[in-house]
């Protein structure tokens, strides 16, 4: 489990989908794939324990979870919505969009398009979809939408709960290092693929202390806040 203790203010809480059936090979980013009811239901669980040890669910409280609406993380949202929580569903809590490479096996992209990427990591669209740059960017607006519904915690603390992809919960990552370069209210993504740190584990959580305030840019497009929340359970 990748978590960090959070001593107070805003918390992130993330936890990264299960496995997905038939992601083995092949470059996956928002490609809608299965996933084991069985596993949904497990990591479900596992959330609504942590939110019970968090004390919010005292007094009848409905938890609310953010989450992207591919069915990998989906289908985890609808376990809790079952049992109560309300749901929030962004798209901009969506993995990386990779364009014509995703969905593909990894095998049947050349090497000279992923050099081409490597070489120029922050600003390369992979198969003309988004770049890094770009993603940090949509990641940050799904994180300003969900701090202004953050839960309150016992003690003073705020809490935001996800359901999302090893990309997004990365780019959070990166996001709170104290050593990232920040640029017009939004960090810098870095240059070079070896300093991007590693994905989570399937069903892991990470924690994060996060500001609030970020980005500094409006917001829009796709995951605005309108059409993240059509999908909003009661």
């Amino acid at each position: 489990m990748a978590e960090r203790d959070s001593p107070g203010g805003l918390m992130l809480r993330a936890w990264r989908h299960p496995v997905a059936r038939g992601a083995t090979g092949r470059c996956i980013g928002q490609t809608d794939l299965p996933v084991c009811r069985r596993k949904a239901k497990r990591l479900a669980h596992r959330m609504r324990k942590d939110a019970r040890r968090l004390g919010l669910t005292k007094a009848g409280a409905r938890p609310v979870v953010r989450t992207s609406p591919l069915t990998r993380c989906l289908a985890v949202g609808k376990w809790l919505r079952r049992w109560g929580w309300r749901m929030q569903v962004d798209a901009d809590l969506m993995e990386m969009d990779f364009g014509r490479w995703d969905g593909q096996p990894w095998s049947a992209i050349s090497q000279d398009a992923v050099d081409a990427w490597c070489a120029d990591f922050a600003d390369h669209a992979p198969g003309d979809g988004e770049s890094l740059r770009r993603f940090l960017a949509r990641a940050a607006c799904a994180w300003r939408r969900g701090a202004s519904a953050a839960m309150d915690l016992p003690g003073g603390a705020r809490v935001v709960i996800v359901v999302a992809h090893g990309g997004w919960i990365n780019v959070m990552r990166w996001s709170g290092r104290p050593d990232t370069t920040w640029s017009e209210g939004a960090p810098v993504p870095p240059a070079q693929p070896a300093a991007w740190p590693a994905a989570p584990p399937h069903g892991a959580l990470t924690v994060l202390s996060l500001s609030p305030l970020w980005p500094l840019t409006p917001c829009g497009g796709a995951g605005s806040l309108a059409n993240s929340l059509a999908a909003s359970s009661p």
